[in-house]
């Protein structure tokens, strides 16, 4: 089951590490992070749909630093993929565990 996003989010035609972009359009390495919403999948579809429109809201605050990002709703993990900003994924991870109560950062990468 997958959705489709506005970011290269979601509808996961190929394997995540053929689709995670490695560099900005600057040629400076990404940083990537994994964010857990446990349980999603178990989420009637209409408080899935809310988180999905949750996490938008939420990449519409980062679209500066945003570059990809896929949620996996099998394994109810959300991988994001950002540029070279100290501290940015804490400041994502927090703005969505602020949307999403129950979303934990699993690890930065």
């Amino acid at each position: 089951m997958s959705k489709k996003m506005n970011l290269p989010m979601f509808q996961a035609a190929e394997p995540l590490r053929k689709r995670v972009p490695a560099l900005d359009e600057h040629g400076k390495p990404l940083s990537d992070f994994m964010v857990l919403i446990p349980g999603l999948i178990k989420k009637p579809q209409h408080l899935i749909q809310t988180t999905i429109e949750r996490i938008q809201i939420v990449f519409a605050n980062f679209t500066h630093v945003v570059v990809f990002a896929d949620l996996n709703l099998k394994l109810s993990l959300l991988w994001v993929s950002v540029k070279p900003v100290p501290g940015v994924h804490f400041q994502i991870s927090e703005a969505l565990r602020a949307a999403i109560p129950e979303a934990r950062l699993v690890s930065p990468i």
